[in-house]
Parts: C-alpha cells; sequence; structure tokens
C-alpha cells in the first residue's frame, strides 16, 4: 500500500556528512546532560510513600495535586486509578517524616477539600527496593540491546550491522539526555517506552537496510553508485515510513496530549523515539553504512567458475 510514489531519488546521501555531524553534537549534548544533571528517577526506583484514596465521587486530580504539593516534599505524582474516583498518589520520602506520618498529612489536607474521601492502601517503597528496580531496569535494557546486537549481527553484513546498531543505541541515548535536559521524571512507564523505542527503532533500520541489500543484488542498479544505490532504497520506502511513523505518531500524540499525567512520560518518550527513530535510520545509520565502505561486492556473492578436469 502506498499514498504516494516518488519517481526521482531523493539525494540523501549528498547531506550525510552535514547528518551524521548534527548527530554526533546531539549525542555529545545527550551524555553530557546524563552525567551533569542525571536522571530525575521516580518512586519507584528512590523510594517513597505510595497511597491509594478513593472518592465517593469523581476526583478532582488537579486540586489534589494541588493541595499535596502544599506538603514541598518535591515532585508527586497523582493519577487515576482503575475508575475516576481511585487516585493513587506517589511522594518521596522526605527526611525525618515516616511514611505513616505523611500519609496522615496528607490525607488531613484532600480531607480539607472532601470529607468523603478514604484512604484504600499505603505503602512505602524503601531503598533497597528502589536500588533493585534500577538494576532490574539496566539490566532489561542491557539485555534487549544485546539481543539486538546479535540479531543484526546475523541478519546483515557487517557493515551494515554495525551502521544499525550504533543508530538504534543512538536513539536511547538521546531519549534518556532530553529526560535528564529537562529533569522529567524517570518512571518504569519511561522505562517501558524506551525498550519500545529500541524494537521500534530497530524495525525501521532493518527494512531500510533490506531495501538497501534487494538494491545492490537488482540488475537495475549495476553500474549505480552505492549512494545511489542507497538513495534509491530510502526513496522507495518513504511511502510506508509516511504511513506507518504517521500513524503512530498521531496516537502516541494524542496519549501525549489527552492521555494525562500517569501517561505522559511514557508518550514522551515514544514521541522523542519515533522522530529520532526514522531520522537515525535515514539519515545517520545509511551515511555510516556509506562511510564504511559498503558495496555491491559485499551484498553479492560472486560466483567462480567451475575448473573443468584435464585429461
Amino acid at each position: 500500500m502506498e499514498f504516494f510514489r516518488i519517481k526521482r531519488d531523493i539525494p540523501f546521501m549528498s547531506y550525510g556528512k552535514l547528518t551524521t555531524t548534527i548527530s554526533l553534537v546531539t549525542f555529545i549534548l545527550a551524555v553530557v546532560f546524563l552525567f551533569a544533571k542525571g536522571l530525575n528517577l521516580s518512586v519507584e526506583f528512590t523510594g517513597g510513600t505510595v497511597m491509594e484514596v478513593q472518592y465517593q465521587q469523581a476526583a478532582n486530580l488537579g486540586d489534589i495535586r494541588h493541595r499535596v504539593e502544599a506538603l514541598k516534599v518535591g515532585e508527586v505524582q497523582v493519577q487515576s486509578l482503575g475508575t475516576s474516583r481511585d487516585v493513587l498518589i506517589r511522594l518521596p520520602s522526605k527526611a525525618g517524616v515516616s511514611s505513616a506520618k505523611l500519609s496522615e498529612q496528607v490525607m488531613g489536607l484532600l480531607k480539607a477539600g472532601d470529607a468523603s474521601v478514604q484512604l484504600r492502601k499505603v505503602e512505602f517503597v524503601g531503598p533497597s527496593v528502589g536500588e533493585e528496580l534500577v538494576s532490574h531496569g539496566l539490566t532489561a535494557i542491557l539485555l534487549v540491546c544485546v539481543g539486538i546486537v546479535i540479531y543484526l549481527a546475523i541478519r546483515f553484513e557487517w557493515r551494515l550491522a554495525l551502521s544499525a546498531i550504533i543508530a538504534n543505541m543512538h536513539d536511547v541515548v538521546i531519549i534518556l539526555g532530553c529526560f535528564a535536559l529537562f529533569q522529567w521524571e524517570f518512571s518504569l512507564t519511561v522505562l517501558a517506552g524506551v525498550l519500545a523505542v529500541l524494537g521500534y527503532s530497530v524495525n525501521e533500520s532493518v527494512v531500510v537496510f533490506d531495501r538497501i541489500r534487494e538494491n545492490f543484488r537488482r540488475p537495475a542498479m549495476r553500474g549505480k553508485t552505492t549512494a545511489e544505490v542507497i538513495d534509491n532504497a530510502i526513496t522507495a520506502t518513504m511511502s510506508r515510513t509516511f504511513i506507518t511513523h504517521g500513524s503512530t505518531e498521531t496516537m502516541v500524540l494524542s496519549m501525549l496530549l489527552f492521555g494525562g499525567p500517569a501517561l505522559h512520560g511514557f508518550a514522551m518518550a515514544l514521541t522523542i523515539g519515533i522522530v529520532f527513530g526514522i531520522y537515525s535510520s535515514v539519515l545517520v545509520a545509511s551515511p555510516l553504512a556509506l562511510a564504511l565502505g559498503t558495496t555491491r561486492e559485499h551484498m553479492v556473492k560472486v560466483v567462480k567458475p567451475k575448473e573443468e578436469a584435464v585429461v
């Protein structure tokens, strides 16, 4: 299925040096922000208090958030839990204040606004649990990255595989760098978004590189330079990219704009990841493959004629 067909190949590779330079600068800045500012880890990772409260009618999340923030304990998470009457509140730990005392203070503020509110459950997430989640989260990312590296190494010739690996790791670092720069809260849902982006970005790289490999084997592409073959492959996949990423980005933006605080981090990670996933697959991975010296000989096995036995 195609929405449009581009008749003339777009010379993407002529801008390869510029796009890879921009990508390198962006990558370095992301790494700097990660080390200089660090990630703003949520309660799940740092420890804190998690409360579930219930109202007799639909809860006003904005009012609840405003009241709880009056305690000045740090960044507070308030979100619906299943129904509009059930609310989940996450609060970071406060020095010198126990979890029980903190929950009492929160309930006092909430009852001042609506006496019908009821406390359903209180849980304290200790620092050791937070450290365990951090280690498990890093392990999950590491395992996914290792799996992707193995898959790409098996599927493609090493020049294409290395280019795709660099591009995909680049996407993850950019997302983490954005969260560090703006100090958006990094929660378990954001981690899930990062892992989803990894798979999404790999898919785009595989589609583009499959077409590049296919082009090298086509008789019609003989005599064409490597840059021309890559330009033709990217141009041929533009309609598919527009349909796939356009529809996905529409859904993700809907979550970002209308999903509320509960989905904000997840949707933001996906939004950044999808945009940079397209960019890296087309304007980072492909120029890298060209720079590594990919040629037709690397994609097509030359069949040597059999020598006849001399009688």
